[in-house]
């Protein structure tokens, strides 16, 4: 079965990641709603500050902050573009503000991958 996974990794502060978990939940409705086979989000739990390159730096974390990674599954490229469609133009994804979102959107990085092995 082909596949395409659009990957996010966000870094969020602690004292937010509640008012961020609800974003996500509706995230997840949203997208499933417009065709994700899959969305999952996922909370760092053992990421450590490496030596050259990690999570922590590619994002810049700072004190007070987690890094959480989303996952979401499409059945092609072709069909990920129409749901990101669907869903950012959603009512209920419009209307935020990037002083609103709890998290820093300029320190979010992402990108859409093709599988390799499966």
């Amino acid at each position: 079965m082909s596949s395409y996974t659009d990957v996010y990794v966000i870094p969020v502060p602690t004292d937010k990641l509640d008012d961020y978990r609800k974003l996500a939940a509706l995230s997840a409705q949203v997208w499933r709603e417009h065709g994700a086979l899959s969305y999952v989000e996922v909370v760092a739990d053992d990421v450590k500050i490496g030596q050259w390159t990690s999570f922590p730096q590619a994002v810049s974390q700072k004190p007070g902050e987690t890094i959480v990674v989303a996952i979401v599954t499409f059945r092609s490229r072709a069909h990920r573009d129409e749901v990101n469609g669907k869903a950012m133009s959603d009512a209920r994804m419009t209307g935020y503000d990037v002083k609103s979102i709890p998290f820093d959107g300029k320190r979010m990085f992402f990108g859409g991958f093709a599988p390799f092995v499966a």
